[in-house]
């Protein structure tokens, strides 16, 4: 997508709320919230990755840095797949292909893993499409309220 720095881009909010309103039918964000909200105080993790062969992530707000353990300078350019340990990337991947056919999952649980090697299941996952208002495809998004160290 762009190395700009996206942590209060409005326009890249606007992408990441739109695109979800368009496809879920609700609201990911609060009346009135913004860029700056949604990456310093959105109470859930909102993490994204661009349309590379090898997704990287472009995206990720202060609770998904808390949950995984990686500072922001560290998660941008980081292979998604690196998100999961490597018996968990089939699966991983195959929600991807999903969200890609169908716009959007919901209900999401997997096992996910933090820098220093913690894992984790995350519950009720939404992964969607970042698709502009013109339908043009620009990355994957996925957010979620909750997890549990295993």
């Amino acid at each position: 997508m762009t190395s700009r720095d996206l942590r209060h881009d409005q326009s890249f909010f606007e992408l990441v709320t739109g695109s979800y309103a368009r496809l879920i039918g609700e609201n990911l964000v609060p009346a009135g919230a913004t860029a700056e909200w949604l990456y310093e105080h959105a109470p859930f993790v909102v993490l994204a990755h661009n349309t590379d062969a090898d997704p990287k992530f472009i995206y990720a707000n202060k609770l998904a840095q808390a949950c995984f353990g990686y500072t922001w300078e560290e998660f941008l350019g980081l292979p998604s797949r690196l998100s999961a340990e490597a018996p968990n990337r089939d699966e991983r991947a195959h929600i991807l292909e999903e969200v890609a056919r169908r716009g959007f999952v919901r209900g999401y649980r997997g096992v996910r893993i933090s820098k220093a090697g913690r894992r984790f299941w995350i519950d009720d996952g939404v992964v969607w499409q970042l698709a502009d208002r013109a339908g043009v495809n620009r990355g994957q998004a996925a957010t979620f309220t909750s997890w549990t160290d295993i």
